[in-house]
């Protein structure tokens, strides 16, 4: 199987008592227990082990054996009627990943003049234990819990939507999760000096996220970038011009400085396999490593385009936040506060780039930037909006706990924004623009943030609980 598939485990559990008792309910439940492995298995990249029909302890134990080897990143725990705690427990125990109870009935609601009208009391019991999962929710819940295993409950019924959007969204937070395991991220340069909330423990990276932590030397980059010839030059010059608007002002040194840069860059990538990057260096006035990072951000902005998102000052936190909104389809673009308008009630987000480009409103544009806020100015930079749509910001932030997320749902609006060569768009949110600012920097955030397309709080709320960290809404 393809390291890269999501595995995910799933059983039904029910009591075995019943199937003599009650003529055809295994059937039925089985039939319904296939209806949400098709399901699952329809999202794609993933492979389902379904360990079938869990009805006793003694099975309990074959299928933990079986699930474990599968080593799955998530089960989902089909509680087809009522099971016993104990059937449940040997399993969630064995395999130490988060379990996701289904409590999910036939249908909205049992067909009480059906029932009612039957003669056959056994009969009326056996149609009533098809919509029983509600009765053993409480029993494996309270086990779990005092057991310290991680689990969470989907309610709802087959022929609800919310049902089926909730179980794939469990599972695209397990993609998420397991791309992050499976990621290279690379660190080229230094902090930002002075920059205290943007320092993080690296050491802590992989033991939360899973991800690898790759240190670049800017050396090794400048080699590269020496290597690059004319023909590679010239053709990062046509992605430029197809990818991004240009500036007339873009001189054909700037152009050409930037795209020996960004080959250099797309090798670098290639050679140690990366998946994100964080970046900053000065470099002394007239060195190579000056050159170089003065002319990085167009060849970050395709990288980060291209899934592979590149984050400024030596963000590292906001690479991986910046890759989280990338995995979600969302995009993930570097941004920070930039101005409050009180007028209109909307806060103002940019940077001088990197950008995600298939956010933009429209093309974005290359533009010459003479001078950068606080930091070495030449060299060319992007300029954008982010298309008027529904927008997620994400912050991984790390406090005295660890590492936990920060996120918030709102809108990019139109209207005036900065066209300073940079990165700006107008955000509103639901409890306004002061509590916003207020809430959002209040929860420990260093500031910058990613910005997606769409609402995926939800998402990211799953992918929070899979990691074993908090997450923190503002709404």
């Amino acid at each position: 199987m393809n390291a890269d598939v999501t595995r995910i485990g799933f059983f039904a559990t029910g009591l075995n008592t019943y199937w003599d008792q009650f003529d055809g309910l295994l059937d039925k439940l089985r039939g319904y227990a296939g209806k949400i492995v098709s399901h699952i298995e329809g999202t794609g990249g993933v492979h389902v082990h379904d360990a079938g029909m869990v009805d006793s302890p003694e099975k309990a134990v074959t299928a933990a054996m079986d699930l474990k080897k599968a080593a799955v990143d998530l089960v989902f725990v089909y509680v087809a009627t009522y099971s016993l705690s104990s059937t449940i427990l040997p399993i969630v125990r064995e395999l130490g990943c988060p379990a996701i109870l289904l409590n999910v009935q036939p249908g909205p609601a049992i067909d009480y003049k059906k029932i009612n009208s039957l003669e056959d009391r056994g009969e009326k019991t056996g149609l009533w234990l098809e919509y029983c999962q509600a009765c053993a929710i409480p029993e494996i819940a309270s086990v779990l819990r005092m057991s310290g295993l991680r689990f969470e409950i989907l309610t709802g019924h087959l022929q609800d939507e919310s049902t089926w959007s909730g179980i794939r969204a469990w599972v695209e937070a397990a993609r998420v999760r397991g791309e992050l395991r499976n990621s290279r991220l690379g660190l080229l340069g230094h902090y930002y000096c002075g920059m205290l909330d943007v320092y993080t423990g690296v050491q802590k990276i992989p033991s939360t996220f899973g991800t690898h932590v790759e240190l670049l030397e800017m050396d090794e980059l400048a080699a590269i970038r020496r290597e690059v010839d004319e023909s590679e030059t010239d053709s990062k010059i046509g992605e430029f011009h197809q990818k991004f608007k240009v500036d007339e002002g873009c001189s054909d040194f700037e152009m050409r400085r930037a795209a020996r840069t960004s080959v250099a860059l797309d090798k670098l990538v290639v050679k140690h396999r990366l998946d994100l990057m964080s970046y900053y260096y000065e470099g002394t006035p007239g060195s190579d490593h000056e050159d170089i990072v003065t002319s990085l951000i167009p060849g970050n902005t395709l990288l980060t385009g291209r899934g592979i998102p590149v984050a400024g000052e030596y963000e590292v936190k906001n690479a991986l936040a910046m890759k989280i909104m990338s995995l979600l389809g969302a995009g993930g673009s570097f941004s920070e506060f930039y101005a409050m308008d009180f007028n209109d009630d909307v806060l103002l987000l940019g940077h001088d780039g990197p950008a995600h480009y298939l956010m933009s409103e429209g093309k974005v544009e290359l533009v010459p930037l003479p001078v950068y806020h606080g930091k070495p100015g030449k060299g060319l930079s992007i300029q954008m909006s982010v298309r008027t749509s529904e927008v997620t910001l994400l912050s991984v932030c790390e406090g005295k706990e660890g590492f936990y997320l920060l996120a918030a749902e709102g809108e990019t609006v139109p209207g005036d924004v900065l066209e300073i060569g940079n990165t700006n768009s107008r955000y509103r949110f639901p409890c306004g623009m002061k509590t916003f600012v207020e809430q959002w920097s209040k929860a420990g955030p260093s500031h910058h943030c990613a910005v997606g397309i769409g609402h995926v709080a939800d998402r990211l709320e799953k992918l929070a609980f899979l990691l074993g960290i908090g997450i923190k809404i503002v709404r």
